[in-house]
């Protein structure tokens, strides 16, 4: 079901195009988003979520119309969610006041949004928090309320922009446990330049760099890419310096 972007190009300034008649479109699961910083990625990803709109061309979730009109365009949000790098707390706002604020914000009724609060904070075990403040929250803690409110308006595709910046191996153990216990119809693209748990996490890999697409395809024919001199460990590091070897 996920997204669908056709010929499109975008620049923050004429003359510097960050891309240009790029076309693809992502799968169903959990897509990695690869890149050195400048590659595009974060352009793409706010693409993706309507945060910014292309110069030309279009993006449509692959089996529903293009975001040409209000109502297509409010369809669109309601079914993709975007996670940024920085989820911050709502002042005064209990953890599942918060969750249901965000379900409000996206056309929910306050009645719907409520009732749908607590299942999106069950399924990222925050349940046991859900009358806590969320600023009392921990940095993971406050991650899994930011996916729980891209969820609570049953999104099918979450956008996360660098969700594992900053974090320490167990961090990044408790993320990947969250991403396998997401609905089965959630799909999720993760956009970071970390390649450490590519082959634990995610099913497709895209490459991205100078707002080109240099690879997409699964997770094993991506690291079937690597040298056959990479060490036992490495084969992602060594597959991703293939495509972007002027960022080595």
């Amino acid at each position: 079901m996920p997204i669908k972007i056709e010929n499109c190009s975008f620049s923050y300034r004429r003359n510097i195009p960050v891309l240009r008649d790029l076309s693809m479109s992502f799968k169903e699961g959990n897509t990695v988003l690869l890149g050195p910083n400048g590659a595009g990625k974060s352009t793409l990803m706010s693409l993706a979520a309507s945060e910014l709109e292309p110069d030309r061309g279009q993006i449509s979730l692959v089996d529903g119309p293009a975001r040409a009109s209000r109502r297509e365009l409010r369809e669109y949000r309601r079914r993709v969610s975007w996670l940024p790098q920085q989820v911050r707390p709502v002042g005064g706002l209990r953890v599942r006041e918060q969750v249901a604020y965000a379900g409000w914000l996206k056309g929910m009724t306050r009645r719907a949004a409520w009732d749908a609060s607590q299942p999106a904070l069950g399924s990222v075990a925050l349940s046991d928090l859900a009358h806590r403040r969320s600023s009392e929250l921990s940095g993971g803690q406050l991650r899994r309320l930011g996916i729980a409110q891209a969820l609570v308006h049953e999104a099918e595709v979450v956008l996360m922009d660098e969700p594992t910046a900053g974090l320490d191996p167990l961090q990044r153990a408790g993320f990947r446990e969250l991403l396998e216990n997401l609905p089965g119809t959630v799909s999720t693209i993760v956009s970071t330049h970390q390649t450490e748990d590519l082959a634990d996490t995610y099913d497709e890999v895209v490459v991205l760099e100078k707002g080109t697409v240099k690879f997409q395809g699964s997770v094993s024919d991506f690291l079937a890419t690597a040298s056959p001199d990479a060490a036992p460990g490495r084969q992602a590091e060594s597959a991703y310096a293939r495509f972007v070897k002027a960022e080595v």
